[in-house]
């Protein structure tokens, strides 16, 4: 038997196994970067995060993404560059943040690695009858693990493509095995860059589980800031909004999308919410007259409404009522007031975050992703059912490091 294959059985077998969660979202900022010890598996996942830190990325790493991310036309060679260099300097970070733990690298099982989104293309995108759903994330698994010498599994989203997903969101596996509960109806809503739910109801049916995209999260309000305010990545706090006022024709507009109309669960990307989708909306409503601050707080609206609407939406059918959901919020938009304060006007629900629920609402993804490797090679085959949306599928493709 090939020695890879004993060293992944061996720790396939393990009560406990270390796996690192790596994950950076659409939003560019950095690399989340998880070490966690994670026993179990399925519905009897238990999780302990021993580490936690995000390494931002430079202006110099950024750029040289957005030359590929969301673009339909691009450097070939660039694209197949950067796969490799955003894995060595994934395998680098990871590294970098043993050795700041006192962690050797032979104590960890495993590394999970999402890498780099440059392209989100699912049908209701593309628009093309003859191509499948697609998505592209960089950033080699196989540089990652030959680097570290860590085993390390990757590009987990194509398998859900494979079996008729759309490659997102994939948070709802990890929610459903960490956070089902018999006590409460669960909304895990994510507010990254997209904006994404899980509906865990309390019956614990995972043939009733939904999740879906909600649109944009941060991705609009960081762009519309960033070309505004050079100098600025996002609205920190949303000082910038809170001094505007939301207009309802631009509202009404960015809402005029047949992203919104189409039946969940769908998905998305920065490919659709983009500054030519503002600008687009601001042209159409006529309102080129606002002044940044009321365009922003406007933005910061729309993330709001069209999240509310897609909750309500996923309820409708359902035994949930607001009065008995309890919406746990994580990723970069917990940090936005503003935000915040439009989700709970809009949703008369209970709201908390996932550090309520022993787990960092900023590392959330990151220990998703851990949790995914650890069902690929301890895990079972939990049935999710038959509907769109959520494959019942093993993610993964593993890569060794000799």
């Amino acid at each position: 038997m090939n020695t890879n294959i004993e060293s992944l059985y061996r720790i396939a077998q393990k009560p406990t196994r270390t796996i690192i969660g790596l994950m950076s979202g659409t939003s560019l900022d950095g690399l989340d970067v998880a070490l966690c010890e994670i026993s179990g598996a399925e519905k009897n996942t238990v999780v302990h995060l021993k580490e936690f830190k995000t390494i931002p990325y430079s202006e110099a790493i950024k750029a040289e993404i957005r030359k590929v991310f969301a673009q339909k036309t691009i450097d070939f060679q660039h694209l197949a560059l950067l796969n490799e260099w955003i894995g060595i300097l994934h395998a680098n970070l990871v590294l970098d943040c043993l050795q700041e733990w006192e962690v050797a690298p032979n104590e960890v099982d495993l590394i999970a690695s999402h890498g780099q989104t440059v392209m989100h293309a699912p049908k209701i995108l593309h628009q093309q009858a003859q191509f499948p759903n697609a998505t592209l994330q960089i950033g080699d698994g196989d540089h990652i693990a030959v680097r570290t010498g860590i085993i390390t599994v990757s590009d987990f989203r194509q398998k859900h493509v494979a079996a008729g997903g759309e490659g997102a969101p994939l948070a709802v596996y990890g929610d459903y095995f960490l956070f089902g509960s018999e006590k409460e109806n669960r909304i895990m809503l994510n507010i990254g860059g997209i904006g994404n739910f899980t509906f865990l109801p309390k019956n614990q049916n995972p043939e009733q589980v939904f999740v879906t995209d909600t649109g944009t999260g941060n991705t609009l309000i960081d762009a519309y800031t960033k070309f505004h305010f050079p100098a600025l990545s996002y609205d920190k706090d949303a000082q910038i909004a809170k001094k505007g006022t939301v207009n309802q024709d631009l509202l009404k507009e960015l809402k005029n999308a047949p992203f919104f109309e189409g039946s969940s669960p769908k998905t998305t990307g920065p490919e659709l919410f983009n500054l030519d989708y503002i600008q687009r909306a601001i042209t159409e409503s006529q309102t080129q007259h606002l002044a940044v601050e009321d365009v922003l707080a406007t933005l910061t609206r729309f993330s709001a409404e069209t999240a509310a609407e897609a909750i309500l939406y996923a309820i409708q059918n359902s035994e949930a009522t607001t009065d008995t959901i309890t919406v746990y919020v994580s990723g970069g938009g917990i940090h936005n007031p503003l935000l915040m304060e439009y989700l709970k006007e809009l949703l008369p629900c209970s709201f908390k975050n996932t550090n309520d629920l022993g787990i960092s609402a900023d590392a959330k993804e990151a220990i998703l992703f851990a949790v995914l490797a650890n069902e690929t090679v301890a895990g079972g085959t939990t049935h999710f059912g038959t509907k769109k949306g959520i494959p019942s599928v093993t993610m993964g493709k593993i890569s060794f490091p000799d």
